[in-house]
């Protein structure tokens, strides 16, 4: 049942407003002045405040201005009378959802009302979104007990309050659009946007539009206005995810933003203003494409003004049960299953795996288990496939000698042997390691090779 609060200084009107809300089947309290509303307000919670404009001491626009500073704010409707109108208009521009020009009438007033309660469900429904959003995302909530993943935890507590553009660095899979998601919603933007554009997925040709608008006619067929991000996203946060692979032509445009604060459609003469955060994430060596002249310098800097590095999960594998059991817990729920454990064989063959697809790769093996589980309890037999043809169960028996491993030659080693095997093929090559072709290709990248699809390219035994 939706709570009206009704206030204004004559008794007769709030008397009639209260039967008529009442045989609605309303919940109806009622104020004589704006000064004693505010101290019922929060007592009676109401989902649609109706105010009087015209009051002895505080006006109905001043009580509007003193509740809109304690959210959750109700949709508040003005009533006035004729002559008044332009005030009941101001008002709307401060926030009133709507206003009824006295005398009332019953039909207008009892659809406004509706309306108005329509509207106030919606804003709860909204705030309960982001309240959950919050829950999901909060940086309490994010696992890693190692060095770096607690040096990470602190920055991003840190920086959450602000309005700094934050680079956040690290593999593919290692988390980094969740902790895009932990700044934006740990700070005073989390009841506004969040907007995530990967950047590597978008054709060089499309960035403009995609990022700024563009008005109709601004190019061959440009026949109606489009919204870009930018605008989309005012007042809320734009996670750009790959940045290393924005073309130049927009790395120009970007900075340009950052420096001036607004934005202009593609074809329109005017600039649009924009309060945008801006997060960016790559798994690339900026410093690289630096020299490269691939990326410019003045942006990288504007960018970076807080790092975050990510580390790969086989830095981390004290986390692997925490993070094993989360996702265990998560698929429980999404699939309805009552797995109650994970035996220490499996855990033990996790950790000793060399996580190639990171946190993302980790996940994917959990929920397949969860599926193929036969009981209530995953078996090495239910992750074996996930691994690459059984290769848990090798590493299960696996011991480190005391002298340790190089571990540097020993993926060197596996990449070269890899490429061999698969002919030189990149594809089956990555797929031989149980890595995606974006992550192989990084990997073989950073020995310094060139990898084609013949044989030539080949390495040596």
């Amino acid at each position: 049942m939706a709570v009206i609060f009704i206030v204004d200084d004559e008794q007769l009107q709030r008397d009639i407003l209260e039967t008529i809300l009442t045989d609605e089947g309303y919940e109806v309290y009622s104020a004589s002045s704006g000064e004693e509303a505010l101290k019922l307000f929060k007592k009676y919670a109401p989902d649609v405040l109706l105010t009087d404009l015209k009051m002895e001491g505080m006006d109905g626009i001043a009580l509007l201005e003193s509740i809109s500073s304690v959210p959750p704010v109700p949709p508040v409707v003005i009533m006035t009378a004729y002559g008044t109108i332009t005030s009941a208009v101001d008002a709307i521009k401060k926030g009133a959802f709507d206003y009824l020009t006295k005398p009332l009438n019953r039909d207008s007033l009892l659809l406004t009302v509706k309306r108005a309660v329509e509207r106030s469900e919606l804003l709860k429904e909204n705030l309960q979104l982001h309240e959950a959003l919050y829950e999901r995302f909060k940086i309490e909530g994010i696992i890693g007990s190692t060095e770096k993943m607690r040096t990470a935890i602190d920055i991003m507590r840190k920086v959450a309050s602000s309005s700094a553009t934050v680079l956040i660095r690290g593999e593919s899979g290692t988390g980094k659009e969740l902790v895009a998601h932990a700044i934006h919603y740990n700070s005073q933007r989390r009841t506004k946007p969040f907007t995530a554009l990967n950047c590597s997925s978008i054709p060089e040709t499309l960035f403009e539009s995609e990022l700024f608008g563009y008005e109709p006619g601004a190019f061959t067929g440009a026949v109606s206005r489009k919204i870009g991000l930018f605008e989309a996203t005012n007042s809320g946060t734009l996670f750009l995810d790959e940045i290393g692979d924005l073309p130049l032509s927009t790395q120009s445009k970007l900075l340009r933003v950052l420096q001036d604060k607004e934005i202009r459609r593609l074809g329109a003469k005017d600039a649009i203003k924009v309060d945008i955060r801006i997060i960016t994430a790559t798994n690339k060596d900026i410093e690289k494409e630096l020299s490269k002249e691939n990326f410019r310098e003045d942006l990288y800097y504007r960018l970076k003004v807080v790092t975050i590095e990510l580390p790969p999960l086989r830095e981390r594998k004290s986390d692997i049960p925490d993070l094993a059991d989360f996702f265990l817990k998560k698929y429980n729920r999404e699939f309805g299953k009552r797995i109650q454990a994970i035996e220490p064989a499996v855990i033990k063959a996790l950790s000793g795996y060399h996580w190639p697809g990171n946190i993302r790769q980790l996940e994917s093996v959990i929920e397949r288990a969860v599926i193929l589980a036969d009981n209530d309890t995953i078996m090495l037999k239910d992750i074996g496939g996930e691994l690459g043809g059984g290769i848990a169960e090798k590493i299960s028996d696996f011991t480190l000698l005391d002298e340790g491993i190089n571990f540097e030659e020993l993926e060197k080693s596996l990449l070269q042997q890899s490429m061999k095997k698969a002919n030189g093929v990149v594809a089956k090559a990555a797929k031989l390691l149980g890595m995606s072709y974006k992550t192989f290709w990084y990997r073989w990248e950073k020995l310094g090779k060139t990898a084609t699809n013949s044989k030539e390219d080949v390495p040596e035994e």
